[in-house]
């Protein structure tokens, strides 16, 4: 796990005491450097999230790592669910679609 990663994943633990994190670093799907840090996936299951509707959610996880975001993170694919939706959904999160940005094409 790199640095950022490492960061993202000790800031959510902390804001959120989440049931479920998975922070995946997807950077290399994306036309960034070999070792980059710089696309994540973030799937965030948490009693605060009861109620809540997905752009507070997003907020709330923008707020924690507002750092990470204004510096190396590009890219923050959210997956935000309370503990209900998430059994509901039977535990699992969508991919993250193919890049076509930069140098690729469709």
């Amino acid at each position: 796990m790199g640095t950022v990663e490492t960061l993202i994943v000790d800031k959510l633990r902390r804001q959120f005491a989440p049931a479920v994190l998975q922070v995946t670093n997807e950077s290399f799907m994306h036309s960034v450097p070999a070792g980059s840090e710089s696309h994540f996936k973030v799937v965030l299951v948490c009693d605060q999230f009861v109620g809540k509707r997905q752009v507070q959610r997003h907020q709330a996880v923008y707020a924690t790592l507002a750092d990470e975001l204004a510096g190396p993170v590009h890219a923050l694919a959210l997956h935000t669910y309370s503990p209900e939706e998430w059994m509901e959904n039977q535990g699992g999160a969508p991919d993250s679609p193919n890049c076509l940005g930069g140098s690729k094409s469709a």
